[in-house]
C-alpha cells in the first residue's frame, strides 16, 4: 500500500501527499475508523489505497511522535514562537508558558522576537536584549526581526528544511504578516491590536500544510489552548532545560524544587547558572498544576 502524509482536512475529506510527488490524493477515513476512534490529523503518516485524485481511502494511520490539540496537527518537528519587543509588550511569562508546552510534546522551539525596529533608541531595547542573550544562554534559538517581513524571512528560510514547522506565540505580533508572505495566497486576516485589549484575534479556519523552504509549515498561527492538563506537577522541571540537566543531583529524587533541602536546582539560581525569573515562573506553573488535579 502506498503511504503518504495529510497535508490538509476540510469537510469530512482528507487530502493525501506522498514524499517527493507532486500529486494530492483525496480521501475518506475507513468506515471503521470512528467505532475505533480512530481520528486522523494533518501531519499523519497513512496508508492509503486510491483508484485516482479525487477517490481514495485512508486504511491506517501511522504512530505519532506528538500531537497537538489547537492547531489539530500530528508529527511536529518545530514551533517557532513569535513574540514582540512591545506593542504587546515582550512577555517572558508567555514565552516560558508556551516553551514548556512546546518541550513537553517534543518539539522544537525557535524564538522569535518581532518588531525590534520599533524599540531602537528606547529605554526598552536594553531590557530586551538582556532577554535575548539569556535564552541563548539557555540553549534557544533566538531570531530578533524587524516590522520589514521580507528580512525576517530570509532568516528562517534555512530553518524549514526537512521540518513540520508551526508558528505560535502572543497575538498581534506578526505570525500571520510572515505566513502571508510565506504563501501570499493564504490571506490571512492581519487584525490591529486592540487598544483596550492589548492583543490582536485570532482568524484561522483550517489546517494545512504548505510547501516552504524544503520543508512544511501549517499556515495557522495555533496555541490558543496553554493550560497544563497533560502535564505532571514532577515532570514540570524537565521542561526547564536548565533545570532538567540539575534535578538529578538534588538529594531527592522526588524533589520538587521549592523547599526541600540540598536542591541542585534552587543552588543554581542562588549561583545564577538558572534565571530568577525562570525559577519564579516554574513555580508559578507547578502551583497551577497541583490546583488544576485538585479540581478535577
Amino acid at each position: 500500500m502506498p503511504e503518504g502524509r495529510i497535508v490538509k482536512a476540510l469537510a469530512g475529506f482528507y487530502y493525501v501527499k506522498e514524499q517527493g510527488k507532486t500529486e494530492v490524493f483525496q480521501c475518506r477515513g475507513r468506515g471503521n475508523f470512528r467505532k475505533k476512534k480512530v481520528n486522523p490529523l494533518v501531519g499523519d503518516w497513512v496508508e492509503y489505497e486510491s483508484s485516482n485524485v479525487t477517490d481514495g481511502y485512508i486504511l491506517d494511520v501511522k504512530e505519532r511522535k506528538n500531537e497537538l490539540v489547537r492547531p489539530p496537527i500530528a508529527n511536529v518537528d518545530q514551533a517557532i514562537l513569535v513574540f514582540s519587543a512591545t506593542e504587546p509588550d515582550f512577555s517572558t511569562l508567555l514565552l516560558d508558558r508556551f516553551l514548556v508546552h512546546i518541550e513537553a510534546n517534543d518539539i522544537l522551539p525557535v524564538i522569535c522576537i518581532s518588531k525590534m525596529d520599533l524599540v531602537q533608541g528606547t529605554d526598552d531595547l536594553d531590557e530586551i536584549q538582556k532577554y535575548i542573550e539569556t535564552y541563548k544562554r539557555l540553549g534557544y534559538d533566538v531570531f530578533p526581526t524587524s516590522t520589514k517581513t521580507d528580512d525576517s524571512l530570509e532568516m528562517f528560510y534555512p530553518l524549514f528544511k526537512d521540518k513540520v514547522t508551526v508558528f505560535a506565540g502572543q497575538s498581534g505580533v506578526g505570525k500571520s504578516s510572515l505566513l502571508n508572505a510565506i504563501n501570499p495566497e493564504l490571506m490571512l486576516e492581519t487584525n490591529e491590536i486592540s487598544s483596550h485589549l492589548g492583543r490582536g484575534k485570532h482568524t484561522t479556519r483550517h489546517v494545512e500544510l504548505i510547501l516552504f523552504g524544503n520543508g512544511l509549515v501549517a499556515d495557522t498561527p495555533g496555541f490558543s489552548s496553554l493550560d497544563f492538563m497533560n502535564i505532571e506537577a514532577e515532570d514540570l522541571s524537565m521542561y526547564f532545560p536548565e533545570m532538567n540537566e540539575r534535578r538529578g543531583n538534588c538529594k531527592f529524587r522526588w524533589c520538587s524544587h521549592t523547599s526541600e533541602p540540598k536542591c541542585a536546582v534552587k543552588q543554581g539560581v542562588e549561583e545564577g547558572a538558572i534565571p530568577q525569573f525562570r525559577y519564579d515562573h516554574y513555580v508559578s506553573f507547578l502551583q497551577e498544576i497541583k490546583d488544576q488535579k485538585r479540581r478535577y
